[in-house]
């Protein structure tokens, strides 16, 4: 009988354990310097997606917890942060502020995890978008939760195909891995869509440090473009926009998911200025979930709701330890392997070849007010978003170069 009181008092104290465990997060992203602006706005949303799951009592019973690290947009500061963060006891960091700081992470999470089995890292990358990342330099410990470099500007080039105005680009990109692909897809891929569209000039340059980017938009009228494929972000992205709009430009720039409070600033000021984007959401679509997620976000922080790529990825973190019964990052990273299911932004795969994640994809302009195509402004300006067109994952499945090393092999 005592054997039997003991044993049941285990199995108690065990369910306890498991029901008081928490999950940590890491965030791993830029939260001081030129790019703090977007750090926070990922760090909030980041924190917003937790809370959500923690109250609806957290994952069989397991309760996350957020850790934010500033890695200063630094690839040395984000191996530092990783490090850290493995020690402090995180399973998962996410990571976003562009491909460079997405592959000192991984880097640091590959070696950490080959070191200290019991304090292995998983990497969920939301904004760093270099194809290499699931190709040639692929890992099984990094899962890729949105659409990379190749695939965003597969369902650019459509678009591209049906917009007959867009005759003359031209290439302004950072100069790090992300913009080189940025450019080098844009010019293969709008290329074979439309052999007409004349390309006019490129130029690179250093992220976070431009103060002034007339000279670019002096050079880009002078080659007579009317586009530009530019992966600036941030606070680039906005000066950019300023720019072209004190110059009397009329402009539409292609990019990726530039929109902040800075950049929608700048949009509302820059009347000649066309914003031309490609994601999985945009703030006023046709989406009721994330409507009310944005609702919810935005009576919360007092501040509008930009990505949903941090609800899409802790969703899949989530997914994860449902599958595996299990909270061990090696667990959960064959359970996401070729995990199929509905998510918020339509039917998703994450791809067990390269851990590439599978969604549709949506090209979205910004537009005034007009009280038919946008009857509300967007972060307290007379700007919003219209949709322009939409691939779906199938259309942009493309094939892969990685070649994974996995743990025992």
């Amino acid at each position: 009988m005592k054997k039997a009181l003991y044993a049941l008092s285990l199995v108690a104290a065990c369910s306890v354990a498991q029901a008081q465990e928490t999950f940590k997060i890491g965030l791993i992203d830029p939260l001081s310097g030129p790019m703090a602006d977007v750090g926070k706005i990922f760090d909030n949303h980041l924190r917003f997606a937790v809370d959500q799951i923690n109250a609806k009592g957290g994952v069989n019973g397991v309760k996350f917890e957020v850790i934010s690290y500033d890695n200063k947009l630094s690839t040395a500061e984000s191996q530092a942060a990783l490090q850290t963060a493995a020690g402090a006891g995180v399973k998962a960091v996410f990571v976003g502020g562009g491909s460079a700081a997405a592959a000192a992470v991984i880097t640091a999470a590959n070696r950490n995890n080959e070191r200290n089995p019991d304090k292995q890292v998983l990497v969920f990358n939301y904004g760093g978008y270099d194809p290499d990342l699931v190709g040639k330099q692929c890992s099984f410990w990094h899962f890729l939760t949105d659409a990379q470099v190749a695939m965003r500007m597969k369902a650019m080039a459509d678009f591209v195909k049906k917009t007959p105005d867009i005759k003359k680009v031209y290439f302004l990109n950072p100069d790090y891995s992300f913009g080189r692909q940025w450019t080098a897809y844009g010019k293969q891929l709008i290329g074979a869509a439309r052999p007409d569209v004349q390309f006019v000039g490129e130029d690179f340059f250093p992220t976070g440090s431009v103060k002034d980017f007339s000279p670019y938009i002096a050079k880009m009228k002078a080659a007579g473009a009317d586009t530009v494929v530019s992966g600036n972000w941030g606070n680039d992205m906005a000066l950019t926009i300023r720019a072209a709009g004190d110059s009397g430009y009329k402009l539409r720039i292609l990019t990726h998911s530039s929109a902040n409070k800075s950049t929608m600033i700048a949009l509302s000021a820059a009347k000649t200025v066309r914003l031309s984007m490609v994601g999985d959401w945009f703030p006023g679509a046709d989406n009721a979930a994330l409507a009310a997620q944005a609702d919810a976000f935005e009576a919360k922080y007092k501040e509008p709701f930009y990505l949903a790529r941090l609800s899409v990825g802790t969703e899949l973190l989530v997914k994860g330890i449902e599958k595996a019964k299990s909270t061990d990052p090696l667990k959960i990273a064959l359970a996401l392997e070729d995990l199929s299911y509905k998510s918020v932004v339509g039917d998703v795969r994450m791809r067990k070849d390269d851990h590439q994640f599978l969604s549709p994809q949506i090209i979205y302009t910004s537009h005034p007010v007009d009280g038919k195509l946008v009857k509300k402004g967007f972060d307290g300006t007379d700007y919003g978003f219209v949709k322009e067109s939409q691939s779906t994952a199938q259309e942009l499945t493309l094939p892969n170069e990685c070649t994974m090393k996995r743990p025992g092999a």
